[in-house]
C-alpha cells in the first residue's frame, strides 16, 4: 500500500485498497496483498489503461478546485484562497496548494516535478507562480531573488494614511535585521480607515503588516500585529492584486491581475460609499 501511495501520490487511498483487495495489482507470482513487502528489483503491474483512466477521474473529481490564471510549458499561476497553505504545515499537511497542484499534475499524467517559486502567507490571496520542472523553478526562482516581479498588494489599514509615500525600515529576517522597501499608494480613505496599493521591493517574511504596524496603521484583522479584527471581518485584509515580469523562456512580458476576493470586497462596502470604490474600479 505504501509503494502505491508514493508512486500514485494523486490516488485516494480507498481507491488504492479497492484494487488490492479486487486482486488488480499483482507481481510476477499472483495479486500482491495491502501488507505484502515490494522489494527492490519485483515487478509491479498496475490495472489496463482503461482503469488508470478511471482513476484520473477520480482524482480530479475528488481534488479541491484549482483556478489556474495563466499556464505554459514551462509555468503554471493559480489562484491562492486566504486559509489555504502553500506547503505543507502542522494543521496543513493533507491540503495545501502544493498539493492541490500534484495532485492536478499527477491526474494528467504529467511527470515533471512542479513547485512553487514564491509564498504567501496563510491568510493572503493571490497569484502564485508554480515552476514545471528543476530548470523552469531555477529561472523563475532567479527573477525573484533579483527582484524582477514586480508585486502589488492591496491592504486595508487602521487610520487616515497621507496620498502616497514609502517605507524603508528593517525588518527580523532569518534572525537578522534586513531593510525592506515598500512604496504605498492610498485608493479610498476615511479616519477609521485606508485602502492602499501596495507595491514590493524587496520580499521579507511579513513585510507589509510589519512596517505598516510600525507606522502605527496595522492592517484589518491582523491579530499578531495588533490591527482591528471587527467581526464582519472574516480574515487578514491583505490580498496580492497582481504580478508583472518577463517571461525567462518565451520573452514575453506577462501580467496577471486577480481582484480583490468577494469577502474583502463586501467588507470595504460596509467602510466606504458605493461611488468611492466604484469609481477605484472596486
Amino acid at each position: 500500500m505504501a509503494f502505491l501511495q508514493q508512486r500514485i501520490p494523486a490516488a485516494p487511498a480507498s481507491y488504492l485498497h479497492q484494487l488490492l483487495k479486487k486482486g488488480k495489482v499483482t507481481g510476477l507470482s499472483g495479486p500482491l496483498t495491502e501488507s505484502q513487502t515490494v522489494a527492490a528489483g519485483m515487478v509491479v503491474q498496475l490495472p489496463a489503461s482503461a482503469r488508470l483512466d478511471e482513476l484520473r477521474a477520480q482524482v480530479v473529481k475528488s481534488a479541491p478546485e484549482v483556478r489556474v490564471l495563466f499556464e505554459s510549458r514551462e509555468l503554471l499561476i493559480v489562484d491562492k484562497p486566504a486559509g489555504v497553505a502553500i506547503h505543507s504545515s502542522v494543521g496543513h499537511e493533507a491540503d495545501n496548494l502544493t498539493a492541490r497542484i500534484a495532485t492536478r499534475s499527477a491526474a494528467r499524467g504529467e511527470k515533471f516535478r512542479i513547485a512553487p517559486v514564491h509564498r504567501l502567507d496563510l491568510e493572503t490571496s493571490g497569484p502564485v507562480l508554480f515552476g514545471k520542472g528543476k530548470q523552469a523553478c531555477a529561472a523563475f526562482g532567479r527573477l525573484f531573488i533579483a527582484q524582477q516581479v514586480e508585486k502589488t498588494y492591496l491592504a486595508l489599514v487602521s487610520g487616515r494614511l497621507p496620498g502616497s509615500g514609502s517605507l524603508l525600515s528593517p525588518v527580523p529576517a532569518k534572525g537578522k535585521e534586513k531593510e525592506a522597501h515598500t512604496d504605498y499608494r492610498a485608493i479610498v480613505r476615511s479616519d477609521a480607515a485606508t485602502l492602499l496599493e501596495l507595491r514590493l521591493h524587496s520580499g521579507r517574511q511579513h513585510q507589509i503588516r510589519r512596517q505598516l504596524a510600525d507606522l502605527g496603521h496595522p492592517l484589518f484583522g491582523d491579530r499578531r500585529y495588533g490591527g482591528p479584527c471587527p467581526e464582519a471581518l472574516p480574515r487578514l485584509f491583505l490580498h496580492c492584486s497582481k504580478l508583472v515580469f518577463q517571461d525567462p523562456f518565451s520573452g514575453a512580458n506577462q501580467m496577471v491581475e486577480v481582484p480583490l476576493p468577494a469577502d474583502l470586497k463586501g467588507f470595504l462596502s460596509t467602510l466606504f460609499r458605493i461611488d468611492q470604490l466604484t469609481k477605484e474600479g472596486l
